[in-house]
C-alpha cells in the first residue's frame, strides 16, 4: 500500500523544520569558526522539486532559489512569477541559453567562460540591466567538473570589465565528492587561499567578497573556511528521484 501524500500545511511544517535545523547547524558553524551568522547566506537549491512544493517552500520562508539547469529554471520562474522569488542559475551555461537567464535570473554563479560572459553582457545590455554573477572554479581538478582551473583564474578575472553589466562578487565551487573530510576541506582551502589573492589584484570594480560553496553535505566544513553562500537542497527538500551523478558531473 503507498503512503498517502503529505497535505500542503504537513509539507510546509516540514520543509519549516529543515530550514529551522539547517540555520542552526549554520549559525553553530559560524561560532565554530569566530564569524556572525549573518555573514552566510543560504540558498536553496530546487532542482527537481516540483513548482507546487516550490510555492509551498516560499510560504516556509524561501525567498531565493538556485537551479542548475536552465529550461527547468525557466518553467518554474513562468509557474511561480506571481511569487517575489530571486533566482539564481548555479550550473553551467551554453551560450545559446544566455538569452533565457536574463529574463527571469538575478545571479549567475558559474560563469567559466568569456564567450557567455561575452553573450551573456551583450543581453544585459540590450534589457538595460545587470546582473550579480560569480566566476567558478574547478577547486578539485577533476576532469568530469566544469569550471576554471585556479591557477587560469587571475587571467580570466583580468578581461571581465570588458563586460560592465556583469556585477562579479565572488567564486563559486563544487568540492570533491567525498566521505573524507580532508580532501573535501582542501578544496575549500584553496578556494579561500585564491579569494585572498584575487581581493589584492583584481580590477577596479570587480568584488571577491563572496565565496559560494558547500552543499547538504559539506556546508558546514566550507563556512569554517569562509563561505558567505551555501547551496542546499535535499536537507530542505529530500532526497531527488535520481542519483547526484545526474545532476552534477564528477558525483556518484
Amino acid at each position: 500500500m503507498e503512503a498517502a501524500t503529505p497535505t500542503a500545511e504537513q509539507q510546509l511544517n516540514e520543509i519549516k523544520t529543515n530550514l529551522a535545523v539547517i540555520r542552526q547547524k549554520i549559525a553553530d558553524a559560524c561560532v565554530k569558526a569566530g564569524r556572525e551568522p549573518s555573514s552566510v547566506r543560504l540558498l536553496p537549491v530546487t532542482k527537481t522539486v516540483p513548482a507546487e512544493r516550490l510555492r509551498i517552500a516560499y510560504a516556509a520562508g524561501c525567498h531565493e532559489m538556485g537551479e542548475n539547469k536552465v529550461q527547468e529554471a525557466r518553467e518554474k520562474s513562468e509557474v511561480l512569477s506571481d511569487l517575489d522569488i530571486k533566482w539564481s542559475v548555479i550550473g553551467h551555461l551554453q551560450t545559446n541559453k544566455v538569452k533565457y537567464i536574463t529574463r527571469f535570473a538575478n545571479e549567475f554563479q558559474a560563469l567559466d567562460s568569456l564567450k557567455v560572459a561575452a553573450e551573456l553582457d551583450k543581453r544585459l545590455q540590450s534589457a538595460g540591466r545587470g546582473m550579480d554573477v560569480y566566476v567558478q572554479v574547478n577547486s578539485s581538478g577533476e576532469a568530469s567538473k566544469f569550471g576554471l582551473p585556479p591557477e587560469d583564474v587571475e587571467d580570466f578575472i583580468r578581461q571581465l570589465p570588458n563586460y560592465s553589466s556583469l556585477q562579479i562578487k565572488g567564486l563559486m565551487t563544487l568540492a570533491i565528492f567525498s566521505t573524507d573530510h580532508d580532501r573535501v576541506r582542501t578544496c575549500f582551502v584553496r578556494m579561500r587561499e585564491l579569494q585572498e589573492r584575487l581581493r589584492q589584484i583584481a580590477p577596479a570594480g570587480l568584488s571577491f567578497d563572496e565565496l559560494s560553496m558547500g552543499m547538504s553535505g559539506d556546508f558546514e566544513l566550507a563556512i569554517e573556511e569562509g563561505a558567505t553562500v551555501v547551496r542546499v537542497g535535499q536537507a530542505i527538500f529530500g532526497k531527488r528521484p535520481l542519483p547526484d551523478s545526474h545532476y552534477w558531473p564528477g558525483f556518484g
